[in-house]
């Protein structure tokens, strides 16, 4: 519809904001300040100068950086052109005194060398012996350079073994467990086979008595020559009396040995495998 010259569109329908939602509903937020979408930058925004740096190379120490210097250009780590590296290395000193001059401080000790190392070279070399190389004055730099490239690789391969937290994560399963412990139903039959194997044990189960009995030695001594009295032989088993035990059998045996080593008796054998016979060693009056 078209009325004096200006053109009216129709009216889009209302959509129906959810709650929570801002009013604009057709732009993307670039951020949220507080929680609240903000859809375009604020025109009072001020970012300082220092805020924003970029930093393409990180060193972790003067040795690092001077490294780094060195092999970026390829130069014999024996045979350093010492004017050059100075050079470049000085130059990154003035970029960072005006960032951070306590980092500075550290990296002036090594140009202070740098420049002792160079003007040594400039000046002619001390006598020696004969036979004997002057001594080169970049060679205590050299070693500390050495001894910290070989420290810096094998920091790098113990960086890339794998280490836990960071490339493997221990399993963990976290199990419920109820704060009352369940305890399983009993069944009366299983009552029952318990208290029958309780009354089997205690059938097995006897109860000795054991005294002590007093056997003397010398007494069955004077019975046995009692029995050999007024007897010319005695069989050797005739003497033993198995009714009585075996106690009284082997103190028997101990007084018959006994009898034999005070020569009060003789035990005599005819032949092998025949009866052995026992006889009083004296013949009363």
């Amino acid at each position: 519809m078209i009325e004096a010259g200006e053109a009216t569109l129709p009216e889009a329908p209302a959509t129906e904001l959810l709650p929570g939602m801002p009013d604009v509903v057709d732009q993307v937020a670039l951020a949220r300040l507080y929680g609240e979408p903000l859809f375009a930058m604020p025109t009072d925004l001020y970012i300082p100068p220092d805020a924003l740096e970029v930093f393409l190379e990180a060193f972790e120490g003067p040795l690092d950086l001077l490294l780094y210097l060195i092999r970026r250009q390829n130069f014999n780590i024996l045979d350093i052109p010492m004017a050059g590296v100075t050079r470049q290395y000085l130059a990154y000193v003035e970029e960072i005194r005006g960032r951070n001059l306590e980092l500075a401080a550290e990296y002036l000790l090594m140009a202070a060398m740098l420049i002792e190392i160079k003007s040594r070279m400039l000046l002619p070399p001390r006598k020696t012996a004969e036979g004997q190389e002057p001594e080169d004055p970049r060679a205590e730099l050299v070693r500390r350079l050495l001894e910290y490239e070989q420290m810096k690789a094998a920091a790098f391969r113990l960086n890339e073994l794998p280490q836990m937290g960071r490339d493997v994560l221990r399993a963990q399963v976290y199990i419920e467990q109820a704060l009352q412990p369940r305890f399983p139903d009993v069944n009366v039959i299983d009552l029952q086979e318990a208290w029958r194997d309780i009354v089997k044990r205690a059938k097995l189960v006897q109860h000795h008595k054991i005294t002590r009995e007093e056997l003397s030695v010398r007494e069955h001594m004077s019975i046995v020559l009692r029995r050999l009295q007024g007897r010319k032989f005695v069989e050797f088993e005739q003497l033993f009396d198995p009714a009585r035990g075996v106690p009284v059998l082997i103190v028997t045996f101990i007084a018959l040995l006994e009898l034999a080593k005070e020569a009060l008796i003789d035990v005599t054998q005819a032949e092998a495998f025949a009866p052995i016979y026992v006889r009083l060693a004296y013949q009363p009056a």
